[in-house]
């Protein structure tokens, strides 16, 4: 008999920090790295968000607060769920976790049972299948190619689903993919879910702030109100704010729901950190000037690796509406040979390859769900950026 759990023998280690790790490991070997694998902002945590932690910890505000979020952020949440979501929220039907990654995995833990099956566009973020496995539920990943920008149709959804459909899973803009559904795109949707009205939605909305040129962000339960009752609206500050570390993501639903979150949390974590929930108070309350300064960085280092990804041999590169990822697809470079001798039968040899020839570290598509392809993340410098896709033009060039 294993002494390990056999639901741990459901699950696989994160593939992106796999990547970031071997990176990491291979720079402090001496060797040039680039790392584009990580989903993190290069931008600090502005100042005012700091000075607000800082005064947090002076005026001794560190003790335990309830277990899912102190009522100060609970307020601050609804307030900016009403300002930039048109969604109402009560401080009883929000659920503040550490981090967005939490948040869902207690709503899954809270209402999977063994069958139930969740929708999950691919590509997805690597954690959403993992997550329903561990939770005991059945996720059924669904093909979103570039054919369709990245995004769902509603004949797809209409198809997908089944009796034992318990969630959707939407992210918009995505990870990794960067797509984003405008308001048309999602009433669609929205209308093939108000015909089963046993499905729910768990939105993923943590790179709202981050988007482009023409493109408005919406969510569900904004687009169609009919879908409130049974829509878990996830958000968090990690990504607009700069504030990855701080681990603080939330969420607005059903009572019946918070509580059962609350009831997972309260025997597992606990509160999140009083001195993060502080912080983001303020990140919430305060100026957000500095979103609209970051983005213009954002949008030109997009711009910069689409630019250069689409001129490399045997690359495909789409312009995404938002968040901070591009996801190119290379079937013009599998089936060939690298300069180091290595043949490319998949996008996993691809990564590996480029990452140990180059020294330029992304994270290959079938971690994503969907291959032949590559997630960038442009959250960091141009000339970092300009170095990286220098080096992934020359590997391509050099394929044979």
């Amino acid at each position: 008999m294993s002494f390990l759990s056999e639901t741990l023998s459901r699950v696989k280690p994160s593939p992106t920090i796999a990547m970031t790790t071997k990176a990491q490991e291979l720079k402090a070997a001496g060797q040039s790295v680039i790392g584009l694998s990580a989903g993190e902002p290069d931008f600090d945590t502005p100042d005012h968000i700091k000075d607000a932690a800082i005064a947090a910890i002076r005026a001794g505000k560190t003790k335990y607060t309830a277990p899912d979020g102190m009522p100060e952020l609970k307020q601050a949440i609804c307030a900016k769920f009403a300002r930039e979501n048109s969604l109402s929220y009560e401080p009883a039907q929000i659920s503040v976790g550490t981090g967005g990654k939490q948040i869902l995995y207690n709503a899954l833990m809270a209402t999977l049972n063994p069958g139930d099956e969740v929708i999950i566009p691919a590509p997805y973020w690597v954690s959403y299948p993992d997550m329903v496995l561990l939770a005991g539920g059945v996720p059924k990943p669904l093909t979103c190619g570039p054919e369709h920008g990245y995004k769902l149709t509603p004949a797809a959804l209409e198809a997908a689903i089944t009796p034992r459909t318990k969630w959707l899973i939407f992210n918009s803009p995505s990870n990794p993919t960067g797509a984003g559904y405008a308001w048309d795109e999602l009433k669609a949707l929205t209308e093939v879910l108000l015909r089963h009205p046993h499905v729910w939605i768990m939105t993923d909305d943590m790179y709202e702030h981050l988007v482009y040129d023409d493109f408005t962000f919406c969510t569900p339960a904004e687009v169609e109100p009919a879908l409130y009752p049974r829509t878990l609206t996830v958000n968090g500050v990690s990504k607009a704010y700069a504030m990855t570390g701080w681990r603080i993501g939330y969420a607005g639903g059903p009572v019946a729901l918070i509580g059962a979150m609350r009831k997972i949390q309260s025997q597992s974590t606990s509160n999140p950190c009083t001195i993060s929930q502080w912080a983001s108070v303020e990140a919430l309350n305060g100026s957000q000037d500095f979103i609209a300064a970051n983005n213009v960085a954002f949008k030109r280092r997009r711009d910069l690796v689409v630019s250069m990804l689409n001129a490399a041999e045997g690359i495909d590169c789409p312009t995404p509406e938002g968040a901070f990822y591009v996801y190119p697809t290379i079937g013009g470079c599998l089936g060939k040979t690298s300069k180091g001798g290595k043949l490319l039968a998949t996008d996993e040899d691809f990564c590996n390859a480029l990452l140990d020839e180059t020294g330029v570290a992304v994270v290959f598509g079938a971690a994503f769900g969907l291959s032949p392809a590559f997630r960038v993340s442009y959250a960091t410098s141009d000339d970092a950026l300009k170095d990286a896709c220098s080096r992934i033009g020359e590997f391509c060039a050099g394929l044979r």
